[in-house]
């Protein structure tokens, strides 16, 4: 079937009625960003797309709540990395050398990623986790932001894990050298992580038992004034639980895609009570 998919003509003939399946699936209303995604976009899963421009100034004052930083810095963090022409440059390159271009749209967009990147930032973390990478996109985009630290001399490191050992073909030099991909089983793969994580992101599997476990397992790792961040959590309250439980402070923000048929996704953060995690 992927010799198939793979070829110009027939492959996105089959993924065409694939991806109307999808709309189909998720009951979508009848409009027009809908049909013109059905045409013109690639994508199967992971969807990508831009921030409107409410959605991205909402973001802006979320992460300088959640980090204690002036908004300014914040917004000049967030159009680093929209102008940032190497990183764009390098994901669209290896997004078309890559087997499976075909499920891939010739754009490069964030969304709530630059939220990620304003994080790194930020909070200066030498360890930093992200749960589920698929192609690798966060992974460059949180290395970017590491990669830019070091030359400012905070270096850190990422550390991605992916059940899928075809997953983070985007983890390419020269951002590589900032980041490792751990393949298995991400409980597994925490379990031996042996550094104090200072930035965790949860974007793996999304059912709120297997979410919950790894919060648990990481918490005890997690240095001091460590953030947890859910990408997801607008599918589980399991963040939200989480902190409660163990009495550390959560927000949330809802992102609004611009153009785009998907109603968008969101980011939970978990932070200890009552610190200053910002520098």
């Amino acid at each position: 079937m992927k010799f198939l998919l793979r070829l110009p003509f027939v492959g996105r003939f089959i993924l065409f009625f694939y991806r109307w399946k999808i709309l189909l699936s998720l009951r979508m209303p009848s409009h027009w960003q809908a049909w013109r995604w059905l045409f013109v976009s690639r994508e199967t899963t992971n969807f990508t797309y831009e921030l409107d421009d409410l959605s991205r100034a909402y973001l802006v004052d979320f992460i300088a709540l959640a980090t204690n930083c002036d908004v300014d810095r914040v917004e000049a963090y967030i159009r680093e990395i929209e102008q940032d022409e190497e990183l764009r440059g390098h994901i669209l390159h290896h997004l078309s050398q890559h087997p499976d271009r075909y499920k891939s749209d010739r754009s490069v967009l964030y969304a709530r990623r630059v939220g990620w990147y304003a994080l790194v930032r930020i909070l200066r973390p030498r360890v930093v986790i992200e749960t589920g990478i698929d192609k690798g996109l966060g992974c460059c985009v949180l290395c970017a932001a590491l990669r830019r630290n070091a030359a400012e001399g905070d270096k850190g490191h990422h550390y991605g894990t992916d059940i899928n050992p075809a997953a983070g073909y985007l983890l390419q030099a020269p951002y590589k050298e900032f980041g490792t991909i751990l393949y298995g089983d991400s409980i597994e793969s925490l379990k031996k992580i042996d550094q104090p994580v200072d930035l965790f992101i949860n974007d793996s599997d999304h059912s709120a038992e297997y979410e919950a476990r790894e919060y648990e397992v990481i918490l005890p790792k997690m240095s001091e004034k460590g953030i947890i961040v859910s990408d997801n959590a607008e599918l589980a309250d399991s963040l939200h639980k989480f902190s409660r439980r163990h009495r550390r402070q959560f927000l949330f923000w809802r992102e609004t895609p611009k153009a785009h048929w998907f109603a968008g996704a969101g980011i939970g953060i978990s932070l200890p009570v009552k610190q200053n995690v910002g520098l």
